[in-house]
């Protein structure tokens, strides 16, 4: 048995986060320390700037949305066996499913009855994206991060070849697609807000914050509860067992790739039809990239994502405040504290565990 799994539940989801976060922060601020600046002073500022203020809260939860999406998309694969590290490519697909709705229905169908309709198109596209690699690795014998990564690069370029030679008006010379209808743009906080007759700061977060919690629901429901989640959990963790089963792990690996696909794909809501309102170029911003490391500290649970997605949506925000307040604070250094967290909460995730055991093994002898 693994150091990690002869630990509790509560302190291997809890205590153990908890307590490589905290590393994390204590090397990141001997970092800025060494740089020339205070270590309280930079994480005041994160703090002020990213949950201080009405508008810091919205553009934190603005990137926790995102990333959530795409832990719970590396979730769902990783639960099968798999490592889907295409989640920028699947969000990029995501968005152009959405625009291209959008642009073609925009101004003939009303929000209550265009919006379901965008969110499946999102979904759609990003799922269609990632069920190539899944069927290229489970009937074709070619490894999901290599043909993932290939598709990342091939989202991007089909994104451009669409903007430039299609989606972009004759008379711009940006590129970018035309600007959705109303009724296309997925409403956003502070205007809802307004219309209840309370002022709120103006910031990118939308109503697709709470799609991401119903994604949540969903994931946990599906992998936990459904018969389909067990059977992908099944191949995940013995793949030879559960044929023996009668478990098809194809089809569980096409399914995985399909389900992680379509959750990934959910970012061109908050982006496209939330914030944007047109197609752009390099929307998704590394979202997808963030949402392994969500996935990886959030333990692969929905709720352990959330938290890990607020996280780095905290950090996000006030990293920016860090680097327009704190003279000689450049970006740089905000990425390489962000950088630490995900070095110690993921990639060394499980080196504390020996110490962990040992002494939760101690307690309980002389307990």
């Amino acid at each position: 048995m693994s150091q990690a799994g002869s630990l509790p539940r509560w302190v291997e989801l809890g205590l153990l986060p908890l307590w490589n976060l905290l590393l994390a922060l204590l090397v990141a601020g001997l970092v800025v320390k060494v740089i020339g600046h205070s270590p309280m002073q930079a994480l005041s500022v994160l703090l002020d700037g990213a949950l201080g203020s009405a508008r810091g809260l919205g553009y934190s939860l603005y990137y926790a949305t995102s990333f959530i999406f795409t832990g719970l998309a590396v979730a769902v694969a990783i639960h099968a066996g798999l490592f889907n590290i295409g989640g920028e490519g699947q969000a990029t697909l995501g968005g152009v499913g959405v625009a291209l709705l959008a642009l073609w229905l925009g101004a003939k169908l009303p929000a209550v009855v265009l919006l379901p309709l965008l969110v499946l198109a999102a979904a759609g596209f990003g799922m269609a994206w990632a069920a190539l690699p899944g069927y290229l690795q489970a009937w074709r014998g070619s490894h999901v991060v290599i043909t993932t990564i290939m598709f990342n690069f091939l989202a991007a370029s089909l994104n451009g070849y669409l903007l430039v030679n299609w989606l972009r008006p004759a008379d711009s010379m940006a590129v970018e697609s035309a600007e959705f209808a109303p009724s296309a743009r997925m409403p956003a906080v502070h205007e809802l807000m307004a219309s209840l007759g309370v002022e709120w700061p103006s910031s990118p977060l939308n109503l697709s914050l709470l799609l991401a919690l119903a994604a949540c629901v969903f994931v946990w429901w599906f992998l936990w509860k459904s018969a389909a989640g067990y059977a992908l959990r099944a191949v995940g963790s013995s793949p030879r067992a559960a044929q023996y089963a009668g478990i098809a792990p194809k089809r569980q690996i096409l399914a995985a790739m399909a389900v992680s696909g379509a959750l990934a794909g959910l970012v061109g809501i908050n982006e496209i039809s939330g914030v944007q309102g047109k197609l752009t170029l390099d929307f998704v911003a590394g979202a997808g990239f963030t949402g392994i490391a969500c996935s990886l500290m959030g333990r692969n649970h929905p709720v352990g994502i959330v938290l890990a997605a607020l996280l780095f949506g905290v950090l996000y925000q006030g990293g920016v405040e860090v680097s327009f307040e704190l003279q000689g604070f450049s970006r740089e250094m905000v990425v390489t504290a962000q950088g630490l967290i995900v070095l110690f909460s993921g990639a060394l995730a499980m080196v504390s565990a020996p110490l962990f055991a040992w002494l939760h093994a101690k307690v309980a002898r002389h307990g």
